[in-house]
């Protein structure tokens, strides 16, 4: 699996020579950083050559066109997004932590450098149907992780705990969003542990079944 893409500030100098992978990533961490700072329509396949100090024949022997490179590297991030919710729901048994954890694990995802998640909350594609499908895609399995950890500890049933498995996600990612344009007037920590007690204080009203 490839490792997580992050903006890289020296774009390599002309005609050096990288394994077939170092290239790869190399070519997404510039894609993405023009990207995030342009939108997809903006962007161009020869500023995106330039920033990676390569050709446009050596981009397009990667990816055929600028959607194939916007679909590579989002699909790198939203499977991030989804790890980041699922390794934070694996990290403890106490349902009061696993909230917490997981309002983390979406305020680190957009706090990531070089704004990744801008790719997947903020996308100028969102109306594309493969760009669509996968965020929404992403956003699913987060909450179907979550609703059957509620389906298992509570007395819901399958279509309550799927519905209540999406609010919380959707409240972790939409607060997780408005807090990056507060540009730090709350602390990191104090938002997210805000959210998930507000989170906690309405799921743990739900009597556990165990």
């Amino acid at each position: 699996m490839e490792t997580r893409v992050t903006a890289t500030p020296d774009a390599k100098p002309r005609g050096t020579r990288l394994p077939r992978l170092a290239r790869r990533r190399q070519l997404l961490s510039a894609a993405q950083e023009v990207f995030v700072e342009n939108g997809y329509h903006a962007a161009a396949m020869d500023e995106i050559a330039d920033r990676a100090g390569v050709s446009k024949p050596v981009l397009y022997q990667h990816f055929p066109g600028k959607l194939e490179l916007y679909l590579a590297l989002l699909d790198l991030h939203v499977d991030d997004m989804v790890n980041r919710c699922r390794e934070a729901l694996a990290s403890t048994n106490e349902n009061k932590l696993r909230v917490q954890a997981t309002f983390q694990a979406f305020f680190d995802f957009v706090s990531t450098q070089g704004e990744a998640f801008r790719l997947v909350f903020e996308s100028d594609l969102r109306n594309v149907a493969p760009v669509r499908q996968r965020v929404e895609r992403s956003l699913r399995e987060c909450a179907e992780m979550v609703s059957a950890l509620i389906q298992e500890d509570t007395g819901c049933t399958s279509d309550e705990a799927h519905l209540l498995g999406v609010g919380l996600v959707g409240m972790a990612e939409v607060s997780a969003r408005y807090w990056v344009t507060t540009h730090g007037s709350i602390p990191k920590d104090a938002a997210e542990q805000m959210m998930a007690r507000l989170a906690w204080r309405g799921i743990s009203g739900f009597p556990r079944t165990a």
